[in-house]
Protein backbone atom coordinates (compact mmCIF):
# COMPACT_ATOMS: atom_id res chain seq x y z
CA UNK A 1 0.00 0.00 0.00
CA UNK A 2 1.60 3.48 -0.59
CA UNK A 3 2.71 5.71 2.28
CA UNK A 4 0.40 7.52 4.43
CA UNK A 5 0.87 11.01 6.37
CA UNK A 6 0.95 8.68 9.36
CA UNK A 7 3.57 6.83 8.32
CA UNK A 8 5.92 9.30 8.20
CA UNK A 9 4.37 10.20 12.16
CA UNK A 10 5.83 6.76 13.03
CA UNK A 11 9.07 7.19 11.47
CA UNK A 12 9.79 10.88 12.67
CA UNK A 13 7.97 11.17 15.84
CA UNK A 14 6.74 14.24 14.97
CA UNK A 15 2.92 15.23 15.04
CA UNK A 16 0.54 14.90 12.18
CA UNK A 17 -0.36 19.02 13.11
CA UNK A 18 3.64 19.58 12.03
CA UNK A 19 3.56 17.26 9.17
CA UNK A 20 0.82 18.77 7.61
CA UNK A 21 1.70 22.21 8.05
CA UNK A 22 5.17 20.69 6.10
CA UNK A 23 2.95 19.42 3.27
CA UNK A 24 1.03 22.05 2.96
CA UNK A 25 4.11 24.72 2.64
CA UNK A 26 4.30 25.92 5.70
CA UNK A 27 6.93 26.60 8.26
CA UNK A 28 8.28 24.26 10.15
CA UNK A 29 12.01 23.80 12.01
CA UNK A 30 14.84 23.07 10.04
CA UNK A 31 15.42 19.80 12.32
CA UNK A 32 11.73 18.85 11.78
CA UNK A 33 12.34 19.41 8.29
CA UNK A 34 15.02 17.31 7.61
CA UNK A 35 13.37 14.38 9.24
CA UNK A 36 10.16 14.82 7.06
CA UNK A 37 11.73 14.92 3.67
CA UNK A 38 13.99 11.90 4.93
CA UNK A 39 11.37 10.13 5.67
CA UNK A 40 9.38 10.78 2.42
CA UNK A 41 12.31 9.58 0.85
CA UNK A 42 12.41 6.42 2.34
CA UNK A 43 8.67 5.40 2.48
CA UNK A 44 8.51 6.89 -1.39
CA UNK A 45 5.10 8.95 -0.04
CA UNK A 46 3.61 10.65 -2.70
CA UNK A 47 1.49 13.88 -2.00
CA UNK A 48 -2.18 13.85 -2.85
CA UNK A 49 -2.10 17.06 -4.76
CA UNK A 50 -5.82 17.36 -5.06
CA UNK A 51 -6.52 16.98 -0.81
CA UNK A 52 -3.78 19.73 -0.42
CA UNK A 53 -5.43 21.41 -3.04
CA UNK A 54 -8.68 21.46 -0.89
CA UNK A 55 -6.85 22.79 2.12
CA UNK A 56 -4.79 25.22 0.74
CA UNK A 57 -6.93 25.98 -1.98
CA UNK A 58 -3.58 26.00 -4.13
CA UNK A 59 -3.12 22.82 -7.17
CA UNK A 60 0.27 24.20 -7.81
CA UNK A 61 -0.66 24.42 -11.04
CA UNK A 62 -0.12 28.11 -13.77
CA UNK A 63 -2.20 28.08 -16.49
CA UNK A 64 -0.17 29.01 -19.93
CA UNK A 65 -2.24 30.90 -22.38
CA UNK A 66 -0.26 30.69 -25.73
CA UNK A 67 -1.51 32.57 -29.25
CA UNK A 68 -0.01 29.27 -30.75
CA UNK A 69 1.82 26.40 -29.71
CA UNK A 70 2.69 25.89 -33.54
CA UNK A 71 5.38 28.87 -33.17
CA UNK A 72 8.56 27.94 -32.80
CA UNK A 73 9.09 31.02 -30.72
CA UNK A 74 6.08 30.72 -28.26
CA UNK A 75 7.34 26.56 -28.52
CA UNK A 76 10.78 27.79 -26.68
CA UNK A 77 9.32 30.30 -24.25
CA UNK A 78 7.05 27.36 -23.04
CA UNK A 79 10.10 25.13 -22.63
CA UNK A 80 12.04 27.91 -20.43
CA UNK A 81 8.62 28.77 -18.64
CA UNK A 82 7.79 25.10 -17.74
CA UNK A 83 11.71 24.41 -16.61
CA UNK A 84 11.51 27.37 -14.41
CA UNK A 85 8.02 26.37 -12.86
CA UNK A 86 9.53 22.44 -12.21
CA UNK A 87 12.38 24.18 -10.35
CA UNK A 88 10.01 25.70 -8.02
CA UNK A 89 7.46 23.10 -7.35
CA UNK A 90 4.90 23.78 -9.82
CA UNK A 91 3.27 22.34 -13.31
CA UNK A 92 1.97 23.79 -16.29
CA UNK A 93 -1.47 23.29 -17.71
CA UNK A 94 -1.12 24.86 -21.72
CA UNK A 95 -3.84 25.80 -23.40
CA UNK A 96 -3.30 27.21 -27.30
CA UNK A 97 -5.47 30.51 -28.73
CA UNK A 98 -5.12 29.19 -31.95
CA UNK A 99 -4.28 33.08 -32.91
CA UNK A 100 -8.29 33.43 -32.46
CA UNK A 101 -9.43 36.15 -29.79
CA UNK A 102 -12.90 34.18 -29.20
CA UNK A 103 -10.82 31.34 -28.55
CA UNK A 104 -8.57 32.77 -26.21
CA UNK A 105 -11.68 34.02 -24.09
CA UNK A 106 -12.39 30.91 -23.81
CA UNK A 107 -9.24 29.38 -22.68
CA UNK A 108 -9.04 32.06 -20.08
CA UNK A 109 -12.88 30.77 -18.65
CA UNK A 110 -11.31 26.83 -19.16
CA UNK A 111 -7.83 27.89 -16.73
CA UNK A 112 -9.76 29.45 -13.90
CA UNK A 113 -12.37 26.25 -14.02
CA UNK A 114 -9.15 24.18 -13.93
CA UNK A 115 -8.47 26.28 -10.48
CA UNK A 116 -4.82 27.29 -11.74
CA UNK A 117 -2.83 29.52 -9.26
CA UNK A 118 -1.54 31.92 -11.55
CA UNK A 119 -1.60 32.69 -15.67
CA UNK A 120 1.63 33.22 -17.97
CA UNK A 121 -0.04 34.67 -20.87
CA UNK A 122 1.58 35.46 -24.34
CA UNK A 123 -1.90 36.99 -25.82
CA UNK A 124 -3.76 37.25 -28.76
CA UNK A 125 -5.75 40.24 -28.61
CA UNK A 126 -3.83 43.78 -27.73
CA UNK A 127 -6.58 44.99 -24.83
CA UNK A 128 -6.90 43.24 -21.86
CA UNK A 129 -11.14 42.48 -21.62
CA UNK A 130 -10.30 38.71 -21.79
CA UNK A 131 -8.82 39.08 -18.81
CA UNK A 132 -11.34 39.58 -16.36
CA UNK A 133 -12.62 36.17 -15.30
CA UNK A 134 -8.68 35.95 -14.14
CA UNK A 135 -9.77 39.42 -11.76
CA UNK A 136 -13.04 38.14 -10.99
CA UNK A 137 -11.32 34.66 -9.29
CA UNK A 138 -8.41 37.07 -7.99
CA UNK A 139 -5.79 35.03 -10.43
CA UNK A 140 -2.69 36.37 -11.34
CA UNK A 141 -1.66 37.00 -14.69
CA UNK A 142 1.56 37.62 -16.24
CA UNK A 143 1.87 38.78 -19.91
CA UNK A 144 5.24 37.83 -21.95
CA UNK A 145 6.50 39.16 -24.97
CA UNK A 146 3.09 41.27 -25.62
CA UNK A 147 1.73 43.97 -23.48
CA UNK A 148 -1.90 45.14 -23.05
CA UNK A 149 -2.96 48.93 -24.40
CA UNK A 150 -5.46 48.88 -21.59
CA UNK A 151 -5.10 47.19 -18.71
CA UNK A 152 -1.64 46.83 -15.86
CA UNK A 153 -0.26 43.12 -15.52
CA UNK A 154 2.91 42.61 -14.80
CA UNK A 155 4.57 41.80 -18.47
CA UNK A 156 8.18 40.87 -19.76
CA UNK A 157 9.42 41.61 -22.99
CA UNK A 158 11.96 43.24 -24.86
CA UNK A 159 11.61 46.98 -26.87
CA UNK A 160 10.71 46.16 -29.83
CA UNK A 161 11.01 49.15 -31.22
CA UNK A 162 14.14 50.20 -29.93
CA UNK A 163 15.82 46.44 -30.72
CA UNK A 164 14.82 46.84 -34.29
CA UNK A 165 15.39 50.49 -34.07
CA UNK A 166 19.75 49.56 -33.78
CA UNK A 167 19.57 46.50 -35.73
CA UNK A 168 18.43 48.40 -38.61
CA UNK A 169 22.45 50.21 -38.43
CA UNK A 170 23.59 46.94 -39.62
CA UNK A 171 21.84 47.70 -43.10
CA UNK A 172 22.07 51.11 -43.08
CA UNK A 173 25.69 51.50 -42.44
CA UNK A 174 26.77 49.50 -45.22
CA UNK A 175 25.06 51.46 -47.54
CA UNK A 176 21.77 50.33 -48.25
CA UNK A 177 19.20 53.15 -49.05
CA UNK A 178 16.61 50.86 -50.56
CA UNK A 179 14.90 48.77 -47.59
CA UNK A 180 11.89 46.69 -47.63
CA UNK A 181 9.86 45.83 -44.33
CA UNK A 182 7.95 42.61 -44.21
CA UNK A 183 6.10 43.14 -40.78
CA UNK A 184 2.75 41.77 -39.25
CA UNK A 185 0.55 44.69 -38.43
CA UNK A 186 -2.26 42.82 -36.31
CA UNK A 187 0.31 41.95 -33.45
CA UNK A 188 1.37 44.42 -30.56
CA UNK A 189 5.65 43.28 -31.55
CA UNK A 190 4.90 43.52 -35.56
CA UNK A 191 3.81 46.83 -34.98
CA UNK A 192 6.34 47.75 -32.75
CA UNK A 193 9.21 46.52 -34.76
CA UNK A 194 7.33 48.24 -37.80
CA UNK A 195 7.47 51.43 -36.05
CA UNK A 196 11.00 51.00 -35.21
CA UNK A 197 12.13 50.14 -38.70
CA UNK A 198 10.50 53.32 -39.94
CA UNK A 199 12.23 55.53 -36.84
CA UNK A 200 15.63 54.09 -38.28
CA UNK A 201 14.78 54.77 -41.59
CA UNK A 202 13.53 58.19 -41.03
CA UNK A 203 16.46 59.38 -38.86
CA UNK A 204 18.68 58.19 -41.66
CA UNK A 205 16.79 60.44 -44.07
CA UNK A 206 15.85 57.48 -45.89
CA UNK A 207 12.47 57.32 -47.68
CA UNK A 208 10.12 54.15 -47.99
CA UNK A 209 7.91 53.25 -50.88
CA UNK A 210 4.55 51.79 -50.05
CA UNK A 211 5.89 49.26 -52.24
CA UNK A 212 8.22 48.50 -50.01
CA UNK A 213 5.94 48.14 -46.78
CA UNK A 214 4.34 44.86 -46.53
CA UNK A 215 2.01 44.47 -43.93
CA UNK A 216 0.31 41.23 -43.22
CA UNK A 217 -0.07 38.66 -40.23
CA UNK A 218 2.28 36.78 -38.09
CA UNK A 219 3.07 33.80 -40.55
CA UNK A 220 5.29 31.63 -43.15
CA UNK A 221 2.51 33.07 -45.64
CA UNK A 222 2.78 36.47 -44.89
CA UNK A 223 6.68 36.22 -45.20
CA UNK A 224 6.31 34.30 -48.60
CA UNK A 225 3.90 36.29 -50.43
CA UNK A 226 5.50 39.29 -49.07
CA UNK A 227 9.26 38.72 -50.50
CA UNK A 228 7.64 37.34 -53.83
CA UNK A 229 6.31 40.43 -54.34
CA UNK A 230 9.29 42.89 -53.66
CA UNK A 231 11.50 40.53 -55.66
CA UNK A 232 8.50 41.11 -58.65
CA UNK A 233 9.14 44.96 -58.37
CA UNK A 234 10.86 46.79 -60.85
CA UNK A 235 12.85 48.80 -58.55
CA UNK A 236 13.83 46.02 -56.15
CA UNK A 237 14.92 46.62 -52.50
CA UNK A 238 18.75 46.08 -51.90
CA UNK A 239 17.85 44.99 -48.19
CA UNK A 240 14.86 43.56 -46.49
CA UNK A 241 13.76 43.57 -43.22
CA UNK A 242 11.81 40.31 -41.90
CA UNK A 243 9.73 41.10 -38.32
CA UNK A 244 9.41 37.31 -36.64
CA UNK A 245 10.77 33.90 -37.10
CA UNK A 246 7.75 32.93 -39.55
CA UNK A 247 7.94 35.89 -42.14
CA UNK A 248 11.68 35.32 -41.90
CA UNK A 249 11.02 31.87 -42.94
CA UNK A 250 8.64 32.72 -45.60
CA UNK A 251 10.62 35.44 -47.00
CA UNK A 252 13.78 32.64 -47.38
CA UNK A 253 11.81 30.02 -48.80
CA UNK A 254 10.45 32.65 -51.47
CA UNK A 255 14.11 33.57 -52.21
CA UNK A 256 14.83 29.95 -53.17
CA UNK A 257 12.33 29.25 -55.27
CA UNK A 258 12.43 32.40 -57.08
CA UNK A 259 16.37 31.42 -57.85
CA UNK A 260 17.64 34.49 -55.73
CA UNK A 261 20.22 34.25 -53.50
CA UNK A 262 21.41 36.83 -50.39
CA UNK A 263 23.33 38.66 -50.07
CA UNK A 264 24.81 38.42 -53.28
CA UNK A 265 21.14 39.63 -55.10
CA UNK A 266 19.37 40.84 -51.99
CA UNK A 267 20.71 41.24 -48.11
CA UNK A 268 18.29 40.44 -45.01
CA UNK A 269 17.70 41.00 -41.61
CA UNK A 270 15.42 39.15 -39.19
CA UNK A 271 14.03 38.76 -35.90
CA UNK A 272 13.54 35.49 -33.71
CA UNK A 273 17.03 33.97 -33.62
CA UNK A 274 16.34 30.17 -33.63
CA UNK A 275 18.26 26.86 -34.19
CA UNK A 276 17.08 26.33 -37.51
CA UNK A 277 18.97 29.36 -39.13
CA UNK A 278 22.17 27.97 -38.17
CA UNK A 279 22.08 25.33 -40.44
CA UNK A 280 20.67 26.97 -43.63
CA UNK A 281 22.97 29.19 -46.13
CA UNK A 282 23.17 32.17 -45.96
CA UNK A 283 23.13 32.78 -41.71
CA UNK A 284 20.90 35.30 -41.69
CA UNK A 285 21.50 38.33 -39.04
CA UNK A 286 19.03 38.08 -36.59
CA UNK A 287 18.07 39.77 -33.36
CA UNK A 288 17.95 37.41 -30.34
CA UNK A 289 15.98 37.57 -27.50
CA UNK A 290 16.43 36.69 -24.09
CA UNK A 291 14.31 33.74 -23.82
CA UNK A 292 15.30 32.12 -21.13
CA UNK A 293 15.77 35.12 -18.80
CA UNK A 294 12.41 36.15 -20.18
CA UNK A 295 10.66 32.82 -18.99
CA UNK A 296 12.46 33.06 -15.65
CA UNK A 297 11.48 36.41 -14.94
CA UNK A 298 8.16 35.76 -15.94
CA UNK A 299 7.83 32.82 -13.37
CA UNK A 300 9.43 34.41 -10.87
CA UNK A 301 6.90 38.09 -10.89
CA UNK A 302 4.05 35.41 -11.14
CA UNK A 303 4.88 33.40 -8.03
CA UNK A 304 5.45 36.68 -5.43
CA UNK A 305 1.79 37.35 -7.42
CA UNK A 306 0.11 33.72 -6.24
CA UNK A 307 2.42 33.77 -2.81
CA UNK A 308 1.69 37.80 -1.78
CA UNK A 309 5.24 38.47 -1.05
CA UNK A 310 4.43 41.24 -3.19
CA UNK A 311 1.85 43.91 -3.32
CA UNK A 312 4.28 46.63 -5.79
CA UNK A 313 2.44 47.84 -8.41
CA UNK A 314 1.98 45.77 -12.23
CA UNK A 315 5.80 46.28 -13.22
CA UNK A 316 6.69 46.19 -17.32
CA UNK A 317 10.23 44.83 -17.90
CA UNK A 318 11.66 45.35 -21.06
CA UNK A 319 14.77 43.02 -21.49
CA UNK A 320 17.85 44.02 -24.15
CA UNK A 321 18.11 41.71 -27.15
CA UNK A 322 21.77 41.30 -29.62
CA UNK A 323 22.31 41.17 -32.73
CA UNK A 324 23.03 37.51 -34.36
CA UNK A 325 25.53 38.49 -36.74
CA UNK A 326 25.88 35.80 -40.02
CA UNK A 327 26.45 36.23 -43.92
CA UNK A 328 23.42 37.76 -45.19
CA UNK A 329 24.20 41.61 -45.61
CA UNK A 330 26.96 42.91 -48.20
CA UNK A 331 28.07 46.37 -48.71
CA UNK A 332 27.54 48.32 -51.15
Amino acid sequence: MPATIVDIKEKTGLSLATISKYLNGGNVLPENRVKIEAAIKELHYEVNELARGLVTNRTRTVGLLVYSIESPFSGMLLHHVGEALRRNGYGMLIVDSCDDEEVERKNVRYLINKKVDGIIALPVASKGDFLSPANNAHVPVVLMDRSLSDAQYDCVRIDNRKSTYYAMKELISRNHKKIAVIASEREYTGRERFNGFMDSMRDAGLDVPADYQVRGTHSIATGYNGMKKLLSLKDRPTGVFMSNYEITLGGMLAMNESGFRSPDDISLLGFDDQLFFHVLQPQVYMVEQPMKAMGEKAVELLLKRIKGTTDEAPMEIAMSTRLQTGNSIKTL
